[in-house]
């Protein structure tokens, strides 16, 4: 099984957010923390020019809290900085422009000694899925974006202003644009990030998943499915059967999937 998916319309993204990271001063880099370190895009990193950056841990009301707190803690640099929240929450958009104004402070000063109140400028990034858009309609107060629970909603830029004179720019999400690494791919179809039909064989994704959850979520899964944790036993228990002799191992598959993505299973970080 080869995951690999780079749309026309990620190409030209990634076209339009280096024209706009000319008049850039910071990047909000959205992550998902149910993969966060998968959520990283080495592209988007060549494109940061040693800007000051903030990491937005979101969905964290899906993640492994711990877990994901102390992966975290290796994002919190001189120019660089971090946040841990779910997109929608009450408080956010405060917590995010504070921020801003942390790291963008050397700037600030410089400029109101002269008298100016800059206008800081950020462009929020990050892989499709990730919630960068539910993000901005909070920061701005009102949706000014489109949103959905799939990749590939958002597919141009677009800058707005989100008060206390700083505007942001929404990019479309953009993966890499070659998948070597294939179990970061399988992170990313799990989230959501990829879309299903890019892979031919969702049976062998979902013992994929399975396997790869094992490691850490031993006892989430099993409180889910049982003990055994075949394709077998978990169609059997959820009567996912073609006949009598023949599991529905596709419908079995998707409803672990689908599981996973709505958090019936537990809070998992795959990273």
């Amino acid at each position: 099984m080869k995951i690999n998916w780079f749309p026309g319309h990620m190409k030209k993204a990634l076209r339009e957010i280096s024209s706009q990271l000319a008049r850039t001063d910071i990047i909000i880099y959205v992550l998902d923390s149910r993969a966060p370190i998968s959520s990283i895009n080495p592209s988007l990193n060549k494109l940061a020019q040693n800007k000051p950056i903030l990491y937005v841990f979101n969905k964290m009301d899906l993640a492994d809290e711990e877990r994901v707190k102390t992966l975290a803690k290796n994002y919190k640099t001189i120019a660089t900085d971090y946040i841990c929240l779910n997109s929608t929450m009450t408080g956010a958009s405060k917590m995010i422009k504070n921020k801003i104004l942390s790291l963008m402070k050397g700037k600030i000063d410089k400029a109101l000694a002269k008298g100016i109140r800059p206008i800081l400028r950020a462009v929020v990034v990050g892989i499709p899925n990730s919630g960068k858009s539910t993000l901005v309609n909070n920061l701005c107060g009102k949706a000014k974006t489109v949103t959905g629970n799939r990749p590939g909603v958002t597919k141009t830029t677009q800058w707005l202003s989100i008060g206390d004179n700083i505007e942001l720019c929404d990019t479309p999400g953009t993966l890499y644009p070659n998948l070597e690494n294939q179990d970061v791919a399988k992170k990313l179809l799990f989230i959501g990030s990829i879309k299903d039909e890019v892979v031919a064989d969702i049976v062998e994704l979902g013992e994929e998943f399975l396997k790869m959850a094992d490691v850490r979520y031993h006892d989430l899964l099993t409180k889910r499915y049982g003990e055994d944790l075949s394709l077998d036993a978990i169609a059997k228990k959820r009567g996912f059967i073609l006949s009598k002799d023949e599991f529905d191992y596709e419908r079995t598959a998707q409803a672990i999937l689908d599981d996973f993505r709505k958090n019936r299973i537990g809070r998992i970080t795959l990273d």
